[in-house]
């Protein structure tokens, strides 16, 4: 197995404007970042993922994009941009932002062309059609939108605001590579490709038979042949790391992006943990990963991650945010650090912080969930009922703002915040956790230095024992003569368990634990809720 930098990092999603506000305006933004800088290298990771920054009417936080080569005012400025790109690669660090080019803000001058006349120049940057199918977008009821001007209606994969670009014309594609040379050129070190596999249009736009299975949106014709013309005239010649979301998408459909020899992505987030399992269920979570370690190990790499700026946070998701939050963060942490791929970390991810309920529809900022609220309710279905079913998945969960210390808005800023600050702040926040040498920040620092000692949590083989024990999930990974087993009870009640039934004999030294106590002596041992320990064999 070729053995890459990036196969050995960890990544730090900063959603900026949720970060840290410089200056009073209740926004987070890069200043913000730059400031806080130290305490992102001081957890040990390698590279910083930033969220679009780009110009924007931010109809949904920035993924709309009306200007590619500026910076919104709620982010700052491009000298703010450039000193902060310059302090993280001075800190060893990389920087990698938000590639967004399915589709635009239709405020971008290449649309407001583009809607102007049928003939203006522009016309076929987006997709026009007089007539319309049945399918559905993520964010409305229809991916059409009609427009009285041309009397045609437009395509978007998201909310009408955000017309997807018309990747069949040869000068889209040659605009969006001149931008990303742009980027490079600046000295980025690489892309986070938001829908990549949404580029590519199935041909004819046929009517869907489940309109509501949104699966032809991704995957179409034509995508792997866009990906590696972007590889060839763009990213081959630059030292740049990517990364596809890459929703809809199967371990045989997932190592045609990724696959080593295919010069198109280096690696990839798939969704079938984060979009289509709710609520934790452990016999699936061990299939999607034995399915994704067959079908990408030693061909291709994955990434591992449990939550970011689109999903809820993991304590809350999938864990225990109460009794049990500590416990359950950590035992998260352990999980997605040494299964196969790349770890991510989200903000606030290593102080345990946990998803909200707001009480009102009123206090969402999700576009997503706002349209799809609207659409129930509009049904004459009750609102508390909607609004509660909508709760659990909501991404604003993951958007609270940074708890930086009790101050109040912990800390996050002087202003009114964009987006409330989680009332649990005075309790979970950096300051306090910087102060606890036994805190979730101090795990997760201790497997991430882990992880850079030792090539076995990045290049080991991955073998599972228990496959049917519904509390436990246990594994090894062995490079050479190298062997660690891992063992975690991703459970509110003790497990039981003897490390004869995962192939050990004998235990060696514990190389993490995330309770107090554990020793190497028991080949039998009970245990505790959420309990997390790694041994050497």
């Amino acid at each position: 197995m070729n053995k890459t930098w990036w196969k050995e990092a960890v990544v730090y999603q900063a959603y900026w404007r949720s970060y840290y506000d410089s200056n009073g305006d209740g926004y987070g933004d890069l200043e913000g970042v730059y400031q806080k800088l130290d305490y992102i290298q001081s957890l040990g990771v390698d590279v910083l993922w930033l969220n679009p920054c780009y110009e924007s009417p931010d109809v949904d936080n920035g993924y709309d994009i009306s200007d590619y080569r500026s910076i919104m005012p709620k982010a700052g400025t491009m000298a703010t941009f450039d000193k902060l790109l310059s302090a993280v690669h001075d800190r060893g660090m990389k920087l990698i932002m938000d590639l967004v080019v399915n589709h635009t803000s239709d405020q971008h001058n290449w649309f407001k062309e583009s809607r102007s006349a049928i003939d203006n120049p522009k016309r076929d940057y987006y997709i026009w059609r007089k007539e319309t199918n049945n399918w559905r977008s993520y964010f409305a009821p229809s991916t059409w939108t009609y427009d009285d001007t041309t009397d045609e209606y437009y395509f978007h994969s998201f909310s009408k605001e955000q017309p997807d670009l018309n990747w069949e014309n040869e000068k889209v594609r040659e605009e969006i590579y001149d931008m990303m040379r742009f980027w490079l050129d600046k000295g980025i070190d690489g892309f986070r490709m938001d829908v990549i596999n949404l580029l590519a249009k199935l041909p004819g736009f046929p009517d869907a038979e489940n309109p509501t299975d949104i699966s032809y949106l991704g995957n179409n014709p034509g995508i792997h042949e866009y990906l590696q013309e972007m590889h060839d005239k763009v990213l081959k010649h630059y030292d740049a790391f990517t990364v596809g979301e890459i929703p809809f998408v199967s371990p045989e459909d997932g190592v045609l992006y990724v696959g080593e020899g295919r010069k198109e992505l280096n690696t990839m987030f798939h969704f079938e943990v984060c979009d289509y399992m709710a609520h934790w269920d452990m016999q699936r979570f061990k299939q999607i990963q034995a399915r994704w370690y067959d079908g990408l190990w030693g061909k291709g790499w994955n990434s591992q991650f449990l939550n970011n700026h689109d999903h809820t946070r993991v304590v809350t998701r999938f864990g225990n945010d109460a009794e049990y939050r500590e416990q359950s963060a950590t035992c998260f942490a352990t999980l997605i650090h040494t299964l196969p791929g790349m770890p991510y970390v989200y903000q606030g991810e290593e102080i345990g912080m946990t998803g909200i309920r707001f009480s009102s529809i009123d206090e969402y900022n999700d576009i997503s969930m706002k349209n799809k609220y609207a659409e129930e309710v509009g049904k004459g279905r009750d609102p508390e009922e909607v609004l509660k079913e909508l709760q659990h998945l909501s991404r604003d969960n993951s958007r609270t703002p940074m708890q930086w210390n009790s101050s109040p808005q912990g800390g996050f800023t002087e202003g009114q915040p964009w987006i409330a600050v989680n009332p649990n702040y005075a309790s979970i926040n950096v300051e306090q956790a910087l102060s606890d040498p036994n805190s979730i920040f101090y795990y997760y620092k201790k497997l991430i230095e882990l992880r850079k000692r030792n090539e076995v949590m990045v290049y080991g083989s991955f073998t599972t024992y228990l496959d049917e024990h519904d509390q436990i999930y246990a594994y090894t990974r062995t490079l050479g003569d190298e062997s660690w087993l891992v063992l975690l009870n991703i459970s509110e009640q003790p497990a039981g368990i003897n490390v004869a039934d995962c192939g050990v004999t004998k235990l060696g030294e514990i190389v993490i634990s995330n309770y107090a106590g554990r020793t190497n002596q028991e080949n039998v041992m009970e245990l505790q809720p959420y309990e997390a320990v790694v041994y050497r064999v």
